[in-house]
């Protein structure tokens, strides 16, 4: 018999619609690969739905707070049924990024200098030499990420808008010149590595990621073999040291020559990489020979509790 797969997506954060993308095209993927598939828009009552619905598997295609953070994998545990990506620990720490560079930097992994101060702090006064970066703490798909640069007299006052939804403390880090560049890791096997080159975009912002034309993928992207290894090298040690299950991203950024440092500086991990068409994750594995209904077939097989 087919195994039963509810597809947990949507719910109630600003992601809602990279969610609902990524989790429609999975849940179409495993359909065509013969399991049977519910597709769930997560709500509150989630927890009484999966106890009604009784899956074999939950494929979890949620992003941002509660479904990236740890709740929703918890909430999982206690009901015993498998799940795909990360578990609770790995969830939560990957989540907060000052938690996760404190990790990776014991770990060894190259980071920016950062630290963390109240918005109204950082509105105030430049409290870091430009250029820098604002970003949230705890939210994904570059939401609230805000770039000051050099020689800019004053820090952006987006921060003290009554409209500001992403929290009250932020984490202020050093600006990393350079190119952007990512590494899928699938299980303990470091994947291809991508550059990303923003169209029409100042930086990889939501719209560069999701919006059909708003960024251009190289891949292989085209660096010494050295750096490729290296950044293979570095993304399986951050998964590795962060306790990632299943599939996750690892962010760089590479300031090379002429008057760069040679930096590679490892932003971020991402636990629940996107999985709708412009996303970076099918088309590193399909680039490894995993098509998509093979990648998510895999992470369904993958899944456990106790991750």
């Amino acid at each position: 018999m087919a195994k039963h797969v509810a597809v947990l997506m949507g719910g109630w954060v600003n992601e809602r619609p990279v969610s609902l993308s990524s989790g429609n095209a999975c849940a179409d993927a495993l359909e065509e690969a013969g399991y049977k598939v519910t597709r769930v828009d997560v709500d509150r009552n989630i927890a009484q739905i999966l106890q009604d619905l009784s899956p074999d598997v939950v494929f979890n295609a949620l992003h941002g707070p509660f479904g990236e953070d740890g709740c929703i994998q918890g909430i999982l545990e206690v009901l015993g049924i498998p799940y795909t990506h990360s578990g609770v620990m790995a969830s939560a720490v990957a989540m907060n990024k000052v938690k996760a560079k404190a990790v990776m930097k014991a770990s060894g992994i190259p980071v920016a200098e950062e630290m963390v101060v109240s918005r109204e702090e950082a509105a105030r006064s430049h409290v870091m030499e430009p250029p820098y970066v604002i970003k949230p703490i705890s939210d994904g798909s570059s939401f609230g990420v805000l770039i000051v640069r050099e020689g800019q007299e004053y820090p952006p006052q987006e921060l003290t808008g009554s409209d500001w939804q992403h929290g009250e403390v932020v984490m202020v880090e050093r600006y990393i010149p350079g190119r952007e560049l990512t590494c899928a890791v699938m299980g303990d096997v470091a994947l291809g590595v991508i550059e990303i080159v923003p169209l029409g975009h100042t930086f990889y912002d939501y719209d560069s990621k999701y919006v059909p034309g708003g960024s251009q993928h190289v891949l292989p992207a085209k660096i010494l073999p050295s750096v490729y290894q290296e950044l293979q090298k570095l993304s399986l040690k951050a998964h590795q040291a962060l306790g990632c299950r299943g599939v996750s991203r690892a962010d760089f950024r590479f300031n090379e020559g002429p008057n760069g440092t040679g930096e590679l500086i490892c932003l971020e991990v991402n636990t629940q990489p996107g999985m709708t068409p412009t996303s970076l994750l099918p088309e590193i594995a399909a680039h490894a020979g995993h098509d998509f209904k093979a990648l998510v077939s895999w992470i369904v097989e993958d899944a456990s509790c106790g991750r």
